[in-house]
């Protein structure tokens, strides 16, 4: 999550940008991490002005910029680590979807717009991450803290050995990460930037959007066959995914001594099911 700063504290590093496009600010800064982010109006078109700090978020605004609107967010101008992207209408949330008893729905919105996102398909930029090398941390982490993680480990290297369906990956899709556009519908936005076998999209649905929520086994069936049925996605190589991605996840966040009791149940969950 980003924190706020106030007007008055506002960040220099918009202003060459307010003049360019022609903005007016629309809120308060919102500072990550990795960007800064600022609600503007263009023309009185609601529109986001974020300022990409880091490689991974600037290769993540190229990636937008190639979807063109297609089941993403639109880019309206870009300069250098600068984006002006339209903004969401935010009338509904994913996250309250799904805890609201409409999860189902949730989940096949989230299908419905990773297959916009694959209807692309002029010649992709050529920066993307490949999967292997998104995946390098999980090795260390599962010989440090063994359990589910060796095999996590285990299944991540025999899907990279063997890709199927290889094309452009989101790389980050979860319920936060799917905004209501109004008429637009649902886009995607902050995607990563990755190049693997497509499969990989789907796993973290199944860590989100809260704890509760991802380690209910009933839940977890549930959006197995919801995303299986939506994607065609063979059932066993879909929970392998998952396995190999929650370990992942559990794996960035025990390096940094953060909590990881639901990627680490959600693996435990797939696990399980792949014993069977």
């Amino acid at each position: 999550m980003g924190s706020r700063i106030s007007a008055g504290r506002r960040s220099g590093m918009f202003d060459e940008y307010l003049v360019r496009w022609g903005l007016v600010a629309d809120g308060d800064p919102i500072v990550t991490r990795s960007s800064r982010l600022l609600p503007v109006r263009q023309r009185d078109v609601p529109a986001v002005l974020k300022i990409a700090l880091e490689a991974e978020e600037q290769r993540g605004g190229r990636l937008m910029s190639w979807w063109q609107g297609q089941g993403a967010a639109r880019v309206l101008a870009e300069q250098d680590n600068a984006l002006l992207l339209e903004r969401a209408e935010r009338r509904y949330s994913l996250a309250e979807l799904s805890r609201s008893g409409r999860d189902d729905e949730a989940t096949g919105i989230m299908c419905a717009v990773v297959a916009k996102l694959r209807s692309q398909t002029s010649r992709s930029p050529s920066d993307l991450v490949p999967l292997r090398q998104w995946f390098e941390a999980l090795e260390p982490a599962a010989a440090k803290h063994g359990g589910v993680l060796t095999l996590s480990c285990a299944t991540a290297h025999r899907l990279l050995a063997t890709p199927r369906d290889v094309g452009v990956l989101h790389g980050d899709i979860h319920h936060g990460n799917i905004l209501d556009f109004g008429n637009r519908g649902w886009l995607a936005i902050d995607p990563k930037g990755l190049f693997g076998e497509l499969g990989f999209d789907y796993a973290n649905i199944f860590c989100n959007p809260d704890h509760e929520t991802a380690t209910a086994q009933v839940r977890f069936l549930r959006r197995l066959e919801v995303i299986v049925e939506a994607a065609g996605l063979d059932r066993t190589r879909l929970l392998e995914w998952i396995l190999a991605w929650s370990g992942l996840s559990a794996a960035w966040l025990l390096d940094e001594h953060a909590r990881a009791d639901t990627a680490l149940g959600v693996a435990e969950l797939a696990a399980q099911q792949l014993s069977r």
